[in-house]
């Protein structure tokens, strides 16, 4: 790794730590204004101070972000397909001279293993390392898996360890049982889990536990905070998790207290 992309991806995952709190708020590329997101800006801003880094698109940074907040930006340039299609018809929608002048310190795009365009999305994942690995710019590969396909451990480290071999510098993947195994499929590049669909709360916060004592260097969440009925409460509380090793009840606990 180049010093640029060393020092790009230090700002995600922080160094005294080893691990990171991604806050995900890209949902709009395939969803349009889904509940929490109608006012991106509103929802997004009192959450900033919390995250360590920010995945988002282009179009929205440059509407509702003010571009004087000092958090890394992790930029999604993949899509082409709303909910009301087959959501792995991807394409790659943002190019790197784009991503350059966001100043991202991570792209990311989706990989379908499994999915009807598998083979197109991993060849976008190879178009976005190469990029990056030109520019210093790291890519973090979100896994998902074809619709007939269980998200277990066999599956998702499958799909996690085929975005490795491709050259993705972290991955995105969903927590299941076994999760260590999917942790080791992925070597030295290092593991956040996604936050999925809404949870109840303490779900949500045993499963980041859960996550981190497996082997994850952090999680990506944006659900399950900003549509919980205590976002900031929640973000404080995910990150006393990952960052303070916090046991759950404790985490829960700040959540309670901030209602």
């Amino acid at each position: 790794m180049n010093w640029g992309m060393k020092n790009r991806i230090s700002r995600i995952i922080k160094p005294k730590t080893g691990r990171c709190v991604m806050l995900a708020v890209d949902h709009g590329y395939f969803q349009g204004p889904t509940t929490g997101l109608a006012n991106l800006g509103k929802t997004v801003e009192p959450l900033l101070p919390y995250a360590d880094a920010l995945m988002i698109t282009r179009g929205a940074i440059r509407n509702w972000v003010d571009p004087a907040v000092d958090i890394p930006v992790i930029l999604r340039v993949s899509g082409g397909q709303s909910i009301l299609k087959e959501l792995s018809n991807e394409i790659i929608t943002t190019n790197i001279e784009d991503a350059i002048r966001i100043n991202a310190s991570a792209i990311t795009c989706s990989v379908y293993v499994g999915g009807e365009y598998e083979r197109e999305t991993i060849g976008n994942l190879s178009k976005l390392v190469d990029e990056g690995e030109k520019y210093g710019i790291p890519v973090l590969a979100v896994t998902a898996v074809g619709k007939e396909m269980a998200r277990d451990a066999r599956y998702l480290g499958l799909a996690s360890r085929i975005c490795v071999e491709i050259g993705a510098h972290m991955i995105k993947t969903y927590y299941t049982e076994e999760f260590d195994k999917v942790v080791e499929a992925c070597g030295n590049v290092p593991v956040v889990i996604a936050g999925g669909k809404k949870l109840p709360e303490l779900e949500a916060l045993q499963m980041s536990y859960d996550a981190v004592t497996a082997g994850a260097i952090g999680v990506d969440m944006g659900r399950n905070i900003f549509q919980s009925d205590s976002a900031i409460g929640m973000i404080q509380a995910v990150r006393a998790i990952v960052h303070d090793s916090k046991d759950v009840e404790e985490a829960y606990e700040i959540y309670e207290q901030s209602k």
